[in-house]
């Protein structure tokens, strides 16, 4: 007996790529369709200068581009392509070769029945992202696409995305900047040591005969100018004409970002200034925040870990402020810290060539003379194994590998997110190095795991009452088996029980950590 089965289109729409759609396209799944972020409608009359506009649309929009279908009105209602010429339909499918000629496209027809009930057909025209360069018009303007909308780019935003795909070269223009009062004296000192001594000179050179064979910049004259990649190291504000030159830190309250009235972020730090203050200074939040834990060995001794090997996430830090697209000017590093997990995203795609597949063995850094003078100044390594360092300092450590991905941020842009995990396993069962330190190691080598996990807690936010040991308990059936967790705890001598007691059920009543047998900040 052999049973049908119904392969339902409608169930997985949604997670369908512009690929996957064109590929399996026939009319039972046209009917289907909506105009998303994947696919444009438009009707069989739609005059070729406009479709160029569409194929720049497309190609311009990443990941992966996208779809137009031609025959088919803005409500959906189905008009097919019979009515057209055969010359009509051949300049429709080939728009792109005069009026976006650099777009990249194929095109099939889909038979369908159109809405006055007769045989007719769409055209499916599949454009492709291009991941090297803006595709314009025939007439120099270029589009992305805004939501469900399309959008022309600004100059500016042609010139930011041009950057970003390595048509242009920003680090070489000339920055907008007087130098050298804007410029940080003591890190161009520090460089021009580290140059001295690296490449062992002989002759004595200047500052700027330094920075100018550094290619960071050239003399007009015996003026020196300063270009875009010597601002980024060195300027004392280059926020001043790239706003987005900054890191943003945001300690999160649990393992998901929640907004409005549940809105948990716990830290929102900026770190600005010129690259190298950048990530020295978000490196110096991150020690702060970062936790160390201990475990029990065979040996009945502690034994300490941090929660993230430092080698790992200062690499990573260090690769999105080095490596991130400065073309988007606007746009910052965004590090995100939640409790199982550090995320940190930095504005541009990954350079040409390098995906999350040879993420290891690639090596094309989008800003080689910002590396340049980083690695002078003892940032980087500059021996294409930055990625390589960060995966086997996360397997010493027996955490999970390093994730590498690419993200759509908006209109087209992208972005570069890595994502360092550390071990739920470890946070469980493993108790805070300074909790230890504060109980003592023989209390502590008392407590269940469960209790471990709430210590940790109070300890890291100050105070804990019953409805977050219910929520961070695993396994945990009731209200009451979590508040006797804490009830215990106190009996132990760890917690001291915070209420008042003028009110019969204080919605304010917490348990706090003991510090030397005291109430902790008393």
């Amino acid at each position: 007996m052999s049973v049908q089965l119904t392969f339902r289109f409608d169930k997985i729409l949604p997670i369908m790529s512009p690929d996957d759609i064109h590929s399996s396209l026939g009319s039972d799944l046209l009917d289907l369709l909506k105009e998303d972020r994947r696919i444009e409608r438009k009707p069989a009359g739609t005059h070729v200068r406009v479709l160029g506009e569409y194929f720049s649309m497309w190609a311009n929009t990443a990941p992966e581009g996208g779809l137009i279908f031609l025959g088919v009105e803005d409500d959906g209602t189905i008009s097919g392509c019979n009515r057209l010429g055969d010359r009509e339909l051949n300049d429709r499918e080939q728009a792109n070769r005069i009026y976006a000629p650099d777009a990249r496209s194929e095109s099939k027809r889909v038979q369908v029945i159109n809405h006055e009930g007769e045989q007719d057909f769409v055209i499916s025209i599949r454009v492709f992202y291009r991941e090297d360069k803006v595709i314009k018009t025939s007439s120099g303007d270029a589009f992305v696409r805004d939501g469900d909308s399309k959008r022309r780019l600004s100059d500016e935003e042609i010139r930011e995305l041009e950057n970003d795909k390595g048509q242009v070269d920003l680090e070489r223009e000339p920055a907008r900047s007087h130098y050298p009062e804007d410029y940080d004296s003591d890190l161009l000192r520090q460089f021009c040591e580290g140059v001295r001594k690296l490449r062992q000179t002989t002759v004595e050179h200047s500052r700027e005969e330094i920075l100018f064979h550094r290619r960071l910049g050239k003399f007009d004259g015996t003026k020196f100018v300063p270009n875009v990649a010597c601002l980024l190291a060195f300027g004392r504000d280059p926020g001043m004409e790239f706003p987005g030159c900054k890191v943003r830190f945001l300690r999160f309250d649990g393992e998901r970002e929640e907004t409005g009235a549940n809105y948990n972020v716990v830290k929102d730090i900026s770190i600005e200034g010129p690259v190298p203050n950048v990530i020295a200074g978000t490196a110096s939040i991150l020690r702060q925040q970062l936790r160390e834990f201990s475990h029990f060995g065979t040996d009945g001794k502690f034994y300490t870990m941090p929660e993230y090997p430092e080698e790992a996430w200062y690499e990573v830090v260090v690769n999105a402020c080095a490596h991130r697209s400065y073309g988007l000017r606007n746009m910052n590093v965004m590090v995100r810290m939640f409790d199982d997990r550090l995320v940190v995203e930095s504005p541009g795609g990954f350079p040409p060539f390098v995906t999350p597949e040879n993420i290891y063995t690639a090596h094309h850094p989008r800003n080689p003379k910002l590396m340049d003078a980083l690695f002078y100044l003892d940032f980087v390594k500059c021996h294409n194994e930055g990625t390589r360092r960060i995966r086997d300092a996360m397997a010493k450590m027996e955490l999970p590998a390093p994730e590498f991905a690419q993200k759509e941020i908006n209109s087209g842009f992208t972005a570069v997110r890595v994502t360092l995990r550390n071990s739920a396993k470890q946070r469980i069962e493993w108790v805070d190095a300074d909790v230890a330190n504060l109980i003592g190691e023989d209390l502590a080598r008392l407590l269940s795991p469960a209790e471990r996990r709430v210590v940790n807690y109070a300890a890291e936010r100050g105070k804990i009452n019953v409805s977050d040991c219910f929520r961070i308990v695993p396994n945990i059936k009731t209200w009451h088996a979590a508040k006797n967790i804490l009830v215990r705890l106190v009996e132990k001598g760890v917690f001291t029980y915070e209420n008042n007691p003028k009110i019969k059920k204080d919605p304010q009543a917490h348990f706090k950590l003991k510090q030397n047998g005291k109430p902790e900040g008393n």
